[in-house]
């Protein structure tokens, strides 16, 4: 015995299995078990080579609506110069503005361990740099001879960012027409 759901997705009621496969016949689709574990089975007659592409293809676009977030990691030395400390920043911000996550690893060579101080403000200002459009998912202290951080890219940090330019330029344009004109 078991519950069959007819094509047209109504009820038909508890019937015997081997009727259940004669109306599926008869309608010429499949009877395809749906619940096993219930009380009676619940089996459909459907159409399963149908079935199986529609779950398919809900799966491939579940698939493409499904975002990968990538950890790209960046390498710093407390001793980096300005020039070369502004190129990384832009790369780290390019990162993050893609939608990933960026890992940051400020390693110390030789005596640099003993001033890890010089370290952490180099991750401070990183992390003040890139408040605008990032959090930070995780900062360590000093492990070994490598600070490490990881940023995240914060959406809605980003969208207050956009709302406040947005703002500035109208408050711009507004005061570009209230200006007197001098002929």
């Amino acid at each position: 015995m078991v519950r069959v759901i007819g094509a047209d997705g109504e009820q038909i009621g508890v019937i015997s299995t081997d009727d259940a496969l004669r109306r599926a016949e008869a309608a010429d689709l499949d009877l395809v078990e749906v619940s096993p574990n219930a009380e009676p089975p619940v089996c459909k007659i459907l159409d399963y080579g149908k079935f199986k592409f529609q779950e398919q293809k809900r799966a491939s676009e579940a698939r493409k609506k499904q975002q990968v977030v990538t950890v790209k990691e960046m390498a710093i030395r407390p001793r980096t110069e300005e020039h070369d400390y502004q190129i990384k920043l832009r790369k780290i911000r390019g990162f993050l503005e893609d939608g990933n996550k960026a890992k940051i690893n400020l390693r110390f060579k030789g005596r640099e361990v003993t001033h890890s101080d010089i370290g952490k403000e180099m991750l401070d200002r990183l992390q003040a740099d890139t408040a605008d459009i990032s959090r930070v998912e995780n900062r360590s202290g000093l492990e070994g001879r490598f600070m490490n951080m990881v940023l995240a890219p914060d959406k809605s940090a980003k969208k207050k960012a956009e709302a406040e330019a947005a703002r500035a330029a109208a408050a711009a344009a507004k005061a570009e027409q209230d200006a007197p004109t001098e002929e």
